[in-house]
């Protein structure tokens, strides 16, 4: 594949690499692991008992659907289908099976599950204008960026005085960016990062949860959620990517099934033909550039090009 672009992975090349390698273990990001659902039809019956030496197979890097796991699980049917979470500074964090994952049902986010040994989590909430301004805290329910501490976290970043300060706020701690909350019984529930918390006048709400459930529209391949207007008053759109491939103002019956799949009040829902993602995991969705798309578009200063 084209290491800068895991989408381009196929489940036979996929294959030839355990086979190579006798491989056990793999970690892949949703990118990766879409692309190989995407073209397992080719594999062989080679293929698959290949896959069959496959013990554990991990996905991370962005947050990753249970559909995604649960089509891992079928075609590396030996192994143990898991989605741990961390970063570079802290890593792991959590992890969870997709046992617990298909237990746990539907919620607001991602569930990566419980913080492993000698792990802390705590939230710091979010106010009405985004900023992560709460004292840590492990009350369930609180949504806020999410902060861990660890024997294993990075010591400083170099030479990154800016960051390594705003980073370590509350000394031993680590804020990493992305905000969730954590649920009754301790589990972490991924919402998405910081920066793309969506500032509505009812309260600030994290776009992940929202996109998991619009990817259930029939139509819907990928989805992403971002505010459009002023900190504290920024009305929800969502856009997404439809396997008609158009790009504009999103059609009456796609607006209702969309608006029926979440509980949030949506001004507006776009279609486009592909959403911006990162380099390195092809997962991560820019949704800074898709907010000022939406915000030209429906302003009437695009023609709603992708940019």
């Amino acid at each position: 594949m084209d290491v800068t672009s895991p989408r381009t992975l196929t489940a036979t090349a996929f294959a030839d690499a355990v086979r190579a390698v006798d491989g056990t273990l793999v970690w892949a990001s949703p990118a990766a692991l879409a692309a190989i659902l995407d073209t397992a039809s080719a594999l062989t019956d080679a293929d698959v008992e290949t896959l069959g030496s496959l013990r554990l197979v991990m996905g991370a890097g962005a947050p990753v659907s249970a559909a995604l796991l649960h089509g891992m699980a079928r075609i590396c049917v030996n192994a143990d289908v898991r989605t741990p979470y961390g970063m570079t500074e802290v890593l792991p964090v959590t992890d969870v099976s997709i046992g617990e994952i298909d237990e746990a049902g539907a919620g607001d986010g991602v569930l990566v599950g419980r913080a492993v040994p000698g792990v802390e989590v705590r939230i710091s909430a979010v106010d009405s204008d985004g900023i992560a301004s709460g004292e840590l805290s492990d009350a369930p329910g609180i949504l806020g960026e999410i902060v861990v501490r660890a024997p294993h976290q990075k010591d400083r970043y170099d030479r990154l005085w800016g960051t390594e300060r705003a980073s370590a706020r509350e000394p031993g701690w680590h804020r990493t960016g992305d905000v969730g909350h954590l649920d009754v019984q301790g589990r972490l529930w991924i919402g998405g990062r910081l920066a793309h918390v969506i500032t509505t006048p009812e309260g600030p709400v994290s776009p992940v949860g929202i996109e998991q459930a619009v990817q259930w529209v029939p139509s819907v391949v990928q989805a992403a959620v971002v505010g459009v207007g002023p900190v504290g008053t920024q009305q929800i759109v969502i856009i997404v990517v439809t396997d008609k491939a158009r790009t504009g103002l999103a059609g009456l019956d796609l607006i209702d099934a969309v608006r029926g799949t979440v509980t949030v009040d949506v001004a507006a829902v776009l279609e486009r033909k592909g959403l911006p993602v990162d380099i390195r995991h092809n997962s991560k969705i820019d949704r800074a550039a898709l907010a000022v798309w939406a915000s030209e578009l429906l302003a009437g200063r695009s023609s709603g090009g992708s940019r």
